[in-house]
């Protein structure tokens, strides 16, 4: 009984799909030759629209390009700025720093001289 429904279904299935293909052909608005000009004018339009598309998508980017690369290089020499002048800072602290050192072994070495000359005073 199984088997008679499924065949049933099947056979109005295909009944169906051929009556829309005869009412299909029967009230076409277009000739078949129509018909294939118009598919062949909408594969040509849709090829062009894509062409547009990619030309349109081709040049956002470059631009886009263009500009993350000019964002790059001023970071970039902001960046390159900045460290040139850490370094200068850095090279004059350095140099301040060892001015100090130095005159500071300097006194402590003319204070530990003067100390000592002190304590054994002088010689006869």
């Amino acid at each position: 009984m199984a088997e008679e429904k499924s065949y049933s279904t099947l056979g109005w299935f295909v009944a169906g799909v051929g009556i829309g293909a005869v009412m299909g052909i029967l009230f076409a608005p277009k000739s078949g030759r129509e018909t294939r000009e118009d598919i062949v004018n909408g594969a040509r339009e849709g090829s062009e629209y894509l062409r547009n598309k990619a030309h349109d998508a081709t040049e956002q980017v470059g631009a886009l390009y263009e500009r993350g690369k000019g964002s790059v290089t001023n970071l970039y020499e902001r960046g390159k700025d900045q460290w040139d002048d850490l370094v200068d800072k850095s090279r004059e602290y350095v140099a301040d720093k060892t001015t100090r050192l130095g005159a500071a072994m300097e006194a402590g070495r003319e204070a530990y001289y003067s100390s000592t000359r002190r304590e054994t005073g002088p010689q006869v």
